[in-house]
């Protein structure tokens, strides 16, 4: 029987990957210890999510440990055999990175290499997986010509149309400190693939989604937004006027990549990740759209000034990884995503909204191809 280690295994994609593989038939192990709550308070809490995985899985064991711990990680892969590793844990906010550097850099940064370096002791054959994220570009996509639309910004030239491939630079631009830190596990995985021949990856992800999401202010944009969405409470739109664009992918989209290099894996590989043009949309769209579905206006806060490293337009060039992994695919639209993130928040919560119905007509609302 195969064995993957998940990182992060009660956060949004480490708790898909658990699910997914043991459904597989693998052993999984997941490691958490919960830093999300010390991170963003009682909102970000994952214990709920791993409850669900106990209750719905056969062949997951979790670990609480915290990958900032060289030893335990150590003792845990010399242990224990695996055939897969997929790091998910992280420190995911701009925001608290700034407020709380070291904490950020030694998960973000020394977790990921603790990781390396415990797998290539114990398992150096075994396909690696980081989930990286495309703020490692830093603002440098900010310098692809765009042009402002009604309701977003768009790409100016026809050559940038399928959005920003591997080929961007992740040097001279202004990153946030959470960027840099991502910077720095990014490459170092590519180094143990390259230097020391290990079978590893980096997948940089754009917004990555689903309902598994424990989204807060500073972190997990959709999610959070379709929460104020179905409960009510107020968003802050920050900087852009709303028109940032942004593609999204589920996180059962980025498992299947995870299992699609897994089955063929390269040394020292890095791939963007994301939705792509198709479930592209900025934020004032995905607010009307939530709205429609809902059938209640939501109320709304403006903060004019952006993130440092923000990016203005950011759609995923896919095809460098479709290339490489020809079978996977988009699975999951814009609409799928809302649909099912709704749901969740009125199950969650015992509350139905009577005029939702699932309707995914979209009264004139193009989510991907930039026009309200």
């Amino acid at each position: 029987m195969k064995r993957v280690l998940v990182t992060g295994s009660s956060g949004l994609v480490g708790s898909e990957a658990v699910k997914y593989f043991d459904d597989l038939g693998w052993t999984v192990v997941g490691v958490d210890n919960n830093m999300r709550r010390d991170f963003f308070g009682p909102a970000g809490d994952t214990t709920w999510n791993l409850r669900w995985l106990q209750a719905n899985t056969q062949r997951f064991r979790h670990e609480d440990v915290d990958i900032r711990s060289r030893r335990a990680l150590s003792l845990l892969l010399s242990r224990e055999r695996f055939d897969l590793i997929l790091h998910c844990a992280a420190q995911p906010s701009h925001d608290l990175a700034k407020q709380r550097p070291f904490d950020d850099f030694d998960v973000n940064a020394v977790g990921t290499l603790n990781l390396l370096e415990a797998a290539r002791q114990s398992c150096p054959e075994s396909p690696f997986v980081t989930m990286s994220t495309n703020k490692v570009y830093g603002d440098a996509p900010n310098e692809i010509p765009v042009v402002e639309q009604n309701t977003r910004y768009e790409y100016a030239r026809p050559e940038d149309y399928n959005g920003v491939d591997e080929s961007c630079r992740i040097d001279q631009s202004t990153h946030s400190i959470f960027g840099a830190s991502k910077v720095a596990g990014d490459v170092m995985t590519q180094e143990y693939g390259r230097y020391f021949n290990m079978p590893t990856c980096t997948l940089r992800g754009g917004c990555l989604t689903g309902s598994r999401h424990a989204g807060v202010p500073l972190h997990g944009f959709l999610n959070y937004l379709a929460r104020v969405a179905a409960q009510g409470g107020k968003y802050t739109i920050i900087g852009y006027k709303g028109k940032q664009v942004r593609d999204q992918l589920h996180a059962h989209d980025v498992v299947r990549a995870m299992h699609a290099f897994a089955a063929n894996p390269r040394c020292g590989e890095a791939y963007n990740l994301g939705g792509g043009r198709g479930n592209s949309a900025s934020v004032v769209e995905c607010i009307a759209r939530l709205e429609q579905m809902t059938g209640r206006k939501m109320t709304l806060d403006y903060q004019p000034v952006n993130r440092v490293g923000d990016h203005i337009c950011y759609i995923t060039n896919l095809n460098k990884f479709q290339s490489h992994y020809p079978t996977w695919n988009v699975s999951r639209s814009l609409d799928d995503i809302f649909d099912e993130m709704l749901r969740a928040e009125w199950a969650t919560h015992g509350e139905k909204n009577d005029e939702y119905a699932g309707n995914t007509d979209s009264a004139g609302l193009t989510v991907g191809a930039g026009t309200l």
